[in-house]
C-alpha cells in the first residue's frame, strides 16, 4: 500500500513540476515589467518586452 501511495504523489509531482518551475521564472519578469513601466516615454515599451518574454517562458513545454 505504500508503494502505491509513493507512485501516485510522484505522479502527481511531476505533472505539476513544470508549470511550478515557468511560473517560478516569469512571474519575477512581470514583477520587474511593472516596475519598469512608471519609468516615463520608454517604461511602457520595456514592460512589453519583458511582458511578451514571460510569455514565451510561460509557453515553455518542462
Amino acid at each position: 500500500m505504500n508503494w502505491i501511495k509513493l507512485f501516485v504523489v510522484l505522479l502527481l509531482a511531476s505533472q505539476l513540476s513544470g508549470c511550478f518551475l515557468t511560473k517560478v521564472v516569469s512571474v519575477p519578469m512581470r514583477a520587474v515589467g511593472a516596475v519598469i513601466s512608471i519609468i516615463p516615454v520608454a517604461g511602457n515599451t520595456a514592460h512589453d518586452a519583458i511582458d511578451g518574454a514571460a510569455d514565451v517562458v510561460d509557453d515553455v513545454p518542462i
